[in-house]
């Protein structure tokens, strides 16, 4: 007579852990897939209200802005006393906003539902990079991967669907969407479950045990506190210039349709998405500065050689600049989060706000710049930031892998 074999507790938590970063990953997905509607309608607004890109840079300044000045607030102040809830709130930031963007009828009320929208953002990303550290069975790494590349997804969605959707029935189809902010607002109800009865218990057993273990002065960790935010400002800018412009820059360059620059801008994300993946878990394995220094040195060639080739070969380049370039973020999180393990959400919202905040201030700059001179200036320009990444080598090791 053979035994049935009982699942164990641990089991158990190990299932409910990875359905959870599978719930919020989803949820992070249809939240950015939903914010990226925004930069991938521009086209479709500069028409419909006369914009220059001077305005379509405040539009993207305004919804980055608004996400980074509240994301390191909410992760400070959940860190001292966590909101379970605050996620399916959160959400329904971003259903009113798509429903005020479906029907604004003047540039004013378009900023609106963009800082709408971040203030969305702004409580999602802090919250849930903090769950996803809650359900990582010690591998940090994977979980914010995982967390990290359903916005990545998400965001490779947004031009698709503005293509084959919005730019076919109009402005006022993107109050369709607030159906899937809906639907992971529900999802977020039972995250919010787990997180309230499982995840506050494990969050302080992991912080102590980290806590013990991490022995970083505090001028080493304000040093690399101050690398990080340097590599955070290379990396954002340029994708604020991809994700706001590259458009601009193929139908300007190239003559391309908006379409078609629609879904160019689909493979550059799609990249992201793979990158970001693969960033995680090679962190996991080789170490945070491992990757952090392989997206600095494997990205310039790429980003120096794509405002002098053609069509064709701007599309092949977009391919590594996004996979590269996304690789590291995952790895900055994580180890920010190693140096401060008792301000997981404090980081979390220190890192994501900056990456809008530095976004958005890049996204106006650029803006302005590209009134001033032209698309490929700004892509010329931009080229080169990837070097200031070189400060990695200030780095500490962390201790928690070979770095």
């Amino acid at each position: 007579m053979s035994a049935t074999r009982v699942p164990s507790a641990s089991d158990q938590a190990a299932t409910t852990a990875f359905s959870i970063i599978g719930a919020i990953s989803v949820c992070h997905l249809l939240n950015d897939m939903l914010q990226s509607l925004l930069p991938a309608i521009y086209p479709i607004l500069r028409e419909n209200y006369g914009l220059d890109f001077g305005q379509i840079g405040l539009l993207t300044f305004t919804f980055q802005f608004t996400a980074s000045l509240l994301q390191p607030a909410v992760g400070y102040y959940t860190d001292r006393k966590p909101l379970p809830y605050s996620l399916p709130a959160g959400m329904g930031f971003t259903l009113v906003g798509l429903l005020i963007l479906s029907r604004a009828g003047s540039y004013p009320i378009l900023l609106l539902g963009a800082a709408l929208i971040g203030t969305g953002s702004a409580v999602l990303h802090p919250e849930s990079s903090r769950v996803a550290r809650m359900a990582s069975g010690g591998r940090p790494g994977l979980a914010q991967s995982l967390f990290q590349v359903g916005g990545n997804v998400g965001s490779s969605l947004g031009p698709l669907l503005a293509a084959f959707v919005v730019l076919r029935y109009g402005q006022t189809s993107v109050a369709w969407f607030a159906a899937a902010a809906l639907f992971a607002m529900l999802l977020l109800v039972r995250v919010g479950h787990w997180y309230r009865h499982h995840g506050l218990g494990r969050q302080q057993s992991e912080d102590s045990l980290v806590a013990a273990e991490s022995g970083f002065s505090r001028a080493q960790v304000r040093l690399a506190l101050a690398v990080l935010i340097g590599l955070i400002l290379s990396k954002f800018v340029y994708m604020a210039a991809m994700t706001s412009y590259y458009m601009f820059y193929l139908i300007d360059q190239f003559e391309v349709s908006v379409r078609n620059a629609q879904i160019y801008l689909f493979v550059f994300l799609a990249a992201v998405a793979f990158g970001t993946v693969a960033g995680g878990t090679l962190g996991d394995r080789f170490g945070r500065k491992f990757v952090i220094w392989f997206s600095i040195i494997g990205v310039l060639p790429f980003t120096l050689a794509l405002p002098h080739v053609n069509l064709f070969w701007t599309g092949v380049l977009s391919v590594p600049i996004g996979a590269i370039l996304a690789s590291a973020f995952p790895a900055i999180v994580v180890y920010g989060q190693e140096l401060m393990p008792a301000r997981v959400g404090t980081v979390a919202g220190l890192f994501f706000g900056l990456a809008f905040g530095l976004g958005a201030l890049g996204a106006a700059a650029i803006g302005e710049l590209a009134d001033q001179t032209s698309i490929r200036d700004v892509f010329l320009l931009c080229s080169v930031l990837p070097a200031i990444g070189l400060l990695a080598g200030f780095l500490p090791r962390t201790g928690s892998v070979s770095d």
